[in-house]
């Protein structure tokens, strides 16, 4: 399968998310760039996922529906095209780090999934039901993974 290249400006794959991103600063949602989106990709689905919150995988961030010819976002927007639907605190759009303190740091995945035809999510996803939508349909993917601990 190919890859997409995901990035920010933020932070560098593996390396911790500045506060500015998290519950504990401004709480906007970082800058992101990709590429390598392969023809056919009718639209992308941008997930960020918590696999070490303690009461099970935590979404951050859950975006439909974005414009498979844009190549990126900016910091605290809306990916172009995209559906920001509800995260795991309840309310729509990004919501950024928040583990408990005192937790070794936690890791927070962020994902791209490139995909021939629209998810056909339910209203308010789970990251499984993200899962289950992409992972036997997706063209490309591409992950990027930041650290953070309080």
């Amino acid at each position: 399968m190919a890859g997409i290249e995901l990035n920010s400006v933020a932070f560098n794959d593996g390396a911790f998310i500045p506060r500015r991103y998290t519950r504990d600063g401004e709480d906007v949602s970082p800058a992101l760039s990709w590429s390598g989106v392969p023809d056919g990709t009718s639209e992308l689905v941008l997930l960020c996922e918590d696999p070490d919150a303690p009461t099970g995988t935590f979404v951050h961030w859950l975006v439909t529906g974005i414009d498979p010819a844009g190549g990126g976002v900016e910091a605290g927007q809306t990916p172009p095209g995209g559906r920001e639907h509800t995260n795991g605190y309840g309310e729509p759009g990004w919501g950024g780090p928040q583990p408990p303190a005192g937790d070794t740091a936690h890791r927070y995945f962020f994902h791209v999934y490139a995909l021939p035809e629209p998810t056909g999510l339910p209203d308010q996803p789970t990251a499984e039901d993200v899962h289950a939508a992409v992972d036997e349909r997706q063209l490309a993917s591409g992950t990027l993974v930041g650290l953070f601990h309080r």
